[in-house]
């Protein structure tokens, strides 16, 4: 049995028509849908269940960010692989059976993404998976990403350096060893966390673009905000703390304090948003008063 876990924050209408997606494409697959409401403004849960019948719904008093809404639904699931998605996607009705059949042919895979594709514009490529990690500046690339789908991928099988936190299977039994995303993250960072967790277990990292969904992310989605700028900010640094050992990490803070943040405050001054510098300042700041296991989010949200 796959279990599907979705987080909702405030999004009624997005989340239904995600679980009326899911509905449609599942056809008869052994499934359980887990839905965490993450701490909203008004509890629409009646109108979930009627969207889906049978659906688990879970409710938090808090918002608990993204890593930790779904850890609320991995704990509950029971089934054998654990499919994460967006409640801003919608799925296609082959990927289940060909993620949960790639990780059954291929032990060594632990974490297991699709190939993502904008769902307003469903000719163009959002994730076909990563390239490597420079661990010293904290980059690296998407690859795919804006390239106008023709079929390049749609027989891909490979390994990458990391799955896409909208859609992602893994293992049940996998997370006895491997264990829960890492809650102190709040927004951003969480899902390439878990995949370093499950490369240090001895997994890889997969893409399969043998299947596909449709993410309903927009394509200017880098959309400036205060809460978007702070948790950038902090958990690149954290991320590298975490994932990275004492040398590493002294020569990232070299590079982050002195070229990467002070560019990016340019670039603020120069687009007119000075009200976003304070909030590098504060993320950065944060790293230096707190430990890479804190779970103090130093925003208010």
């Amino acid at each position: 049995m796959t279990s599907i876990i979705s987080v909702n924050f405030n999004q009624p209408e997005v989340t239904i028509a995600f679980l009326k997606s899911v509905k449609d494409h599942a056809g008869e697959i052994p499934l359980e849908v887990i839905l965490v409401d993450n701490g909203s403004r008004i509890d629409h849960g009646p109108e979930f269940l009627s969207a889906f019948p049978g659906l688990i719904y879970l409710r938090s008093a808090e918002n608990l960010g993204f890593a930790g809404g779904n850890n609320i639904g991995i704990e509950r699931a029971t089934g054998d692989f654990l499919l994460l998605l967006n409640n801003d996607t919608e799925i296609t009705p082959n990927l289940i059976p060909v993620l949960s059949e790639e990780l059954e042919r291929n032990p060594e895979i632990g974490l297991i993404s699709p190939l993502l594709l904008y769902y307003d514009q469903p000719d163009l490529i959002q994730y076909a998976g990563f390239t490597e990690m420079n661990y010293l500046t904290c980059r690296n690339k998407g690859i795919g990403n804006m390239e106008h789908n023709v079929g390049q991928y749609d027989e891909a099988s490979r390994e990458t350096a990391f799955c896409h936190g909208a859609a992602m299977m893994c293992r049940r039994a996998d997370l006895e060893r491997v264990g829960l995303m890492e809650a102190h993250y709040f927004l951003y960072y969480e899902e390439l966390d878990w995949c370093e967790k499950f490369k240090r277990a001895g997994q890889k990292i997969w893409f399969s673009g043998r299947t596909k969904v449709y993410h309903k992310e927009s394509i200017s989605v880098g959309k400036e905000s205060n809460i978007k700028t702070y948790f950038m900010t902090r958990n690149r640094m954290l991320f590298i703390r975490r994932n990275t050992g004492w040398f590493n990490t002294l020569l990232f803070s070299l590079f982050y304090i002195f070229i990467a943040c002070p560019k990016q405050i340019l670039l603020y001054l120069k687009k007119g948003r000075k009200d976003l510098i304070k909030w590098v300042l504060k993320g950065l700041i944060w790293n230096f008063s707190h430990s890479n296991q804190s779970a103090d989010l130093g925003f208010k949200i």
